[in-house]
Parts: structure tokens; C-alpha cells; sequence
């Protein structure tokens, strides 16, 4: 099979859409929808099972989308042999991040990195981490920035900075006249949180004994995203815990928070970059967390 045809079954096998998989490789339905009958005529056998409303694999379609995935990431690695072979610090770095650091590391990374690695632009992309993984493990990305439990075969990570979390509350909150919280006060308070599936909402309920117990979140307001929950507390929703380079980057004079740190010991999460261990610019990913650590984002401790 060419490259070509294991790019079209891959992106149909991902899919299950042949309009959808023929625009996500830049071709005409019809000429994808063709050139995938002719493999299956070619080697007798039924990759996919077409009907009105779905596509999906067969059991030797699946075998072959995998072993498809696996051929196309080693002929990527060898293209970016080629590109880089001489200057790994040249040409894109892809480079995922995690929607609660995204908006609070890249400003500072973005000039550090450029400082070090001009000819490196960076390929951006925000979501959630189960999702980073699998584009980091299919070689969609190169790089990815994501806190820690985190553990992929294959995959190599890094610490980079620690994250201590904080309280954000309305101004005039009676936990503001306290100038530390304790973690197991934010329980019994109108608490705001980023909905189920983000990995910050996660540790924010193991670092809050109370929240892990059964029924911890019950009544909890959630949020799309940080900036959302600060604009929820601002109005008086409720409080918040967020982390500190999101409650360092927002106006301290603001008339409408107040910010508290917890007492000892302080919840945080611990911040890595995770890349595939044959990833063939090493170099790159160096230089990334250099530029990450002279220009960590407010608030963390860098290791």
C-alpha cells in the first residue's frame, strides 16, 4: 500500500465519515471512496463496512488502521530526520498544553522560546489530557505540557515547575478576614469548579479531604473553563480554588476578589512536559523547558 492509501484509512478509520475523512486529507469524497475499494480489491478483504448512516471497521479494518498508524508515524519520523537532521532547532515544534496553563504559560514562553530558538515556531493546541495523550502517542504532537498523574507507554516526561492552588473568593468573603485557608474549609462554602473531565477539578477534590468523600461535590456550581469561574465569584456566585499563575495573572486590585493561600501544607499540582521517548529532536524538547523555566508563569516554583 502507498502512504497515501494508509493516510485514507486512517483519517476513515478516525472519522467513520467519508466526507469528513476525505476533507481532513485535502481530497474529494469520491476519490477517497474509490482509491479505499480498490485496496480492498486489491487484497480481498473488507476493510470497512459502508451503510447509509455509519462506517465502521471491520475486525482485519481495524488490525490494518493500527498497523496504518504505526507505518505513517515512522514515515513522519523520517521526514523530520530529514528536515531537522542538521538543525533540530529549526522547522515547527508541535506543541500541546492543557486548557488551566495554556492561557498563563504561553505569553511568557512564546518571547523566551524565540529568544533561544528563532526558527522554531510553535504549532499550538489546547485540550483536555486524555485527549493530548492520544495525539501525542499518534504523532500528531510533539510535545505536550500536562500535570502530573501522568504515565503513557512510550512516553517520556519531565517536571518542569510546581504549582501551589490558592482561594479566590468575592470581596467582603468572610474567609478573607483569614489570611490562610485551610483546605478542608472550602467544603462547606458555595464552591464553583471546572466540569467533570478536566484534570484540575480532579486534583482540586483530592487536595479537599471533604470534597473526595461521597456526596463532596454535591451542589457545585461548574465552570467552562477558569475565566469563566472567575467571573462567576466576581459576581458573587460562590468561591473558587484555582491555580496560583491564574490568580497571579488576574488584577490584584480588582474591587470584586479577594485571593487567600492555604495553610501547610499547600495543595499544588506538579507541572511536566511529556514527549515519545523516540521523538528524534531531543534537542527541541531541551530547549523548550528551558525557555519554560526563564520564564516560568507567575506564581509556581521552578525545578
Amino acid at each position: 500500500m502507498t502512504l497515501t492509501e494508509l493516510r485514507y484509512i486512517v483519517s476513515l478509520a478516525r472519522e467513520r465519515h467519508f466526507g469528513h475523512a476525505a476533507e481532513k486529507c485535502h481530497v474529494s469524497q469520491p476519490t477517497l471512496s474509490v482509491a479505499l475499494k480498490k485496496v480492498e480489491e486489491r487484497y480481498g478483504v473488507i476493510l470497512f463496512e459502508r451503510s447509509s448512516a455509519d462506517v465502521r471497521l471491520t475486525t482485519i479494518g481495524d488490525q490494518v488502521a493500527a498497523q496504518a498508524e504505526r507505518v505513517l508515524e515512522e514515515a513522519g519520523k523520517l521526514r523530520e530526520i530529514v528536515a531537522q537532521g542538521k538543525d533540530p532547532l529549526q522547522g515547527p515544534l508541535r506543541l500541546g498544553v492543557i486548557y488551566t496553563i495554556a492561557p498563563y504559560l504561553l505569553p511568557r514562553l512564546i518571547p523566551a522560546l524565540h529568544a533561544r530558538a528563532p526558527r522554531m515556531p510553535l504549532f499550538l493546541h489546547e485540550n483536555f489530557t486524555v485527549n493530548l495523550a492520544a495525539q501525542l502517542r499518534r504523532a500528531e504532537l510533539d510535545v505536550i505540557v500536562v500535570a502530573l498523574p501522568f504515565s503513557e507507554s512510550g512516553i517520556v516526561s519531565r517536571l518542569v515547575y510546581r504549582e501551589p492552588f490558592c482561594v479566590v473568593m468575592p470581596r467582603g468573603h468572610q474567609l478573607a478576614q483569614q489570611s490562610l485557608i485551610d483546605p478542608g474549609q472550602v467544603a462547606s462554602e458555595n464552591l464553583l469548579l471546572l466540569g467533570i473531565g478536566n484534570c484540575f477539578r480532579d486534583q482540586v477534590v483530592q487536595a479537599c479531604p471533604k470534597l473526595a468523600a461521597p456526596g463532596g461535590t454535591e451542589g457545585a456550581v461548574e465552570g467552562s473553563s477558569l475565566e469563566t469561574v472567575r467571573y462567576m465569584v466576581a459576581s458573587g456566585a460562590g468561591i473558587s480554588v484555582v491555580p496560583a499563575s491564574a490568580a497571579a495573572s488576574w488584577p490584584q486590585e480588582d474591587s470584586l476578589l479577594s485571593f487567600r493561600h492555604f495553610s501547610e501544607p499547600v495543595p499544588l499540582r506538579e507541572v511536566v512536559i511529556a514527549w515519545r521517548a523516540t521523538f528524534p529532536r531531543p534537542q527541541a524538547v531541551d530547549i523548550l523547558r528551558a525557555a519554560i523555566l526563564d520564564a516560568p508563569p507567575p506564581g509556581v516554583i521552578a525545578v
